[in-house]
């Protein structure tokens, strides 16, 4: 018996098997700018002391 399969499943598996490098190229545009290591102790202080604060009502002209 044939499972059901919906339009957009059926399109990504076609369009995965016309780019089988379409998965690799996803999971390193996600490891570029997602998957980064923690931050160090001394470089979560650099990043707090280089904050900026930032006014209470930012639509403000004053």
């Amino acid at each position: 018996m044939a499972r059901y399969q919906s339009e957009f499943t059926q399109f990504l598996e076609e369009l995965k098997s016309q780019k089988p490098d379409l998965e690799a190229g996803q999971q390193a545009g996600r490891a570029l700018l997602w998957d980064k290591e923690p931050l160090t102790v001394e470089e979560q202080r650099r990043a707090k002391a280089a904050k900026v604060k930032q006014r209470g009502y930012v639509y403000s002209n004053d």
